[in-house]
């Protein structure tokens, strides 16, 4: 074998080799490449499935604002309508007058006597406008008397020093009452679905 031989087997070896190695490289290089691309979409798949979630958390966080934002709306334009009708209630009371307000006031006026005893002397407050119905009731009560007036839509307050007793029987004590007892009904009513 020559010299010439041996050194074209080397390097045909070394080829070989060369070869092999570089078979390898693009192997190792794909399976890089395929792992880097594999990463890649995975950490994209997470990405636009975190920000599906944040979009669609979002959503949720505005359609729930909005739903508060309406309920409350709702429950203010509530508020506002039984106010109305309160205060329509209200001037419908202020407006009773003759023989109405006469018998309304003398019914709290009685109502409240029974409080008090005989020998007694007994302060009674109404509001300016009743003054004279109130003077003309007190008539038939022996040792009640005026004593001014009271901020109110009617009726009586009336009380005693002697016995510390006092009685508040207006036509907003009474509303007040009725208004808290029947607020439900009256709501569900103005309200109905």
């Amino acid at each position: 074998m020559s010299l010439e031989t041996v050194a074209e087997d080397i390097r045909d070896e070394a080829r070989a080799r060369a070869e092999e190695i570089r078979e390898e490289g693009e192997e190792r290089a794909e399976g890089i490449i395929a792992d880097a691309e594999a990463d890649a979409e995975e950490i994209r798949e997470e990405r636009e499935a975190a920000v599906e979630s944040e979009i669609e958390q979002r959503r949720e966080q505005a359609v729930s604002s909005a739903k508060l934002e309406a309920k409350q709306d709702r429950l203010e334009a509530r508020r506002d309508a039984l106010a109305e009708v309160r205060e329509a209630v209200e001037r419908a009371i202020v407006d009773i007058d003759g023989e109405r307000r006469r018998s309304l006031t003398a019914a709290l006026l009685d109502a409240a006597a029974e409080e008090f005893a005989d020998e007694e002397s007994v302060s009674v407050y109404a509001r300016a406008d009743d003054h004279e119905l109130l003077e003309d009731l007190l008539a038939e009560y022996e040792g009640f008397s005026v004593a001014g007036e009271y901020d109110c839509l009617g009726g009586v307050v009336v009380e005693s020093e002697e016995s510390r007793v006092r009685v508040n029987n207006t036509f907003d004590s009474i509303l007040e009452e009725v208004w808290e007892d029947n607020l439900k009904e009256l709501s569900n009513r103005l309200f109905e679905r």
